[in-house]
């Protein structure tokens, strides 16, 4: 039994994750945290972390980059392992999760959906074949409500082939404001904000007479839900330590 606590349970991944994993005998929550402390019928939420008592093997954070402090200080404070999928983070908070996995295990990804995490071991594979004479685009496509952007998963994408890439890469945010020809080793990011889509990430490796695309798209928050639990499931046993999808991916 793995037993969880829910960093943002009233917030709408949150609720989504507390539907999955009420389903799960596997699984126990514990108790929540949020601003909002509406009861849910499920569980305690409390808006102090310090007002709870208990204990429990793994945080699950998707709340917001304003509450990173609170969650690293409970995480540290009563020794529990963390996943961590709340985006928009700033590089310094980044470096916050870095460190507390020197004393607790630590989940850290951009996006917890597999399908996306095989997505950018797809686009490394493809950059080590085809950078040479292909252009590398990537569109990220989000609802309207995404306050981020480029998003978190674009960064991740980008990052990743960029660290493949033999040479220097930059990215490229908007063209309009640059009336130049495409640098080769430029690797381009655009953004679109519309509507409800949930989440779709497309990488163009675009050559000469011929586009190869990789895409993947999320029609439901589940998908992101289900690989944080799995996450949780994964670094409960875990030592400190910093790990993030491709662990899960290897079996590590």
């Amino acid at each position: 039994m793995t037993n969880i606590i829910i960093s943002g349970a009233n917030g709408k991944m949150g609720k989504v994750i507390a539907e999955i994993a009420k389903k799960d005998d596997s699984l126990n929550i514990v108790c929540g945290f949020d601003v909002n402390t509406e009861p849910n019928g499920i569980f305690e939420i409390y808006s102090n972390y310090a007002e709870f008592a208990g204990k429990a093997d793994v945080v699950i954070d998707f709340s917001h980059p304003a509450n990173l402090d609170k969650v690293i200080s409970f995480c540290e404070r009563t020794n529990t392992a963390l996943v961590m999928a709340t985006t928009g983070l700033t590089d310094a908070q980044k470096q916050q999760v870095i460190d507390l996995s020197k004393k607790v295990p630590v989940f850290f990804s951009a996006n917890m959906s597999l399908g996306v995490n095989l997505l950018v071991n797809l686009a490394k594979k493809a950059t080590e074949i085809l950078e040479e004479s292909f252009d590398i685009e990537i569109i990220e496509k989000h609802h309207n409500q995404k306050i981020d952007a480029p998003s978190g998963t674009a960064y991740m994408i980008a990052d990743a082939i960029k660290e493949t890439m033999h040479g220097e890469a930059s990215y490229v945010y908007d063209r309009a404001s640059k009336r130049e020809k495409r640098d080769k080793n430029e690797i381009g990011i655009s953004s679109i904000r519309g509507g409800t889509i949930v989440g779709e990430h497309t990488v163009i490796f675009a050559g000469n007479d011929e586009v190869i695309e990789l895409k993947h798209t999320a029609t439901s928050k589940s998908v992101f839900a289900v690989g944080s639990i799995k996450a949780a499931k994964f670094i409960a046993s875990k030592k400190s330590g910093l790990y993030d999808m491709k662990d899960i991916l290897t079996g590590v």
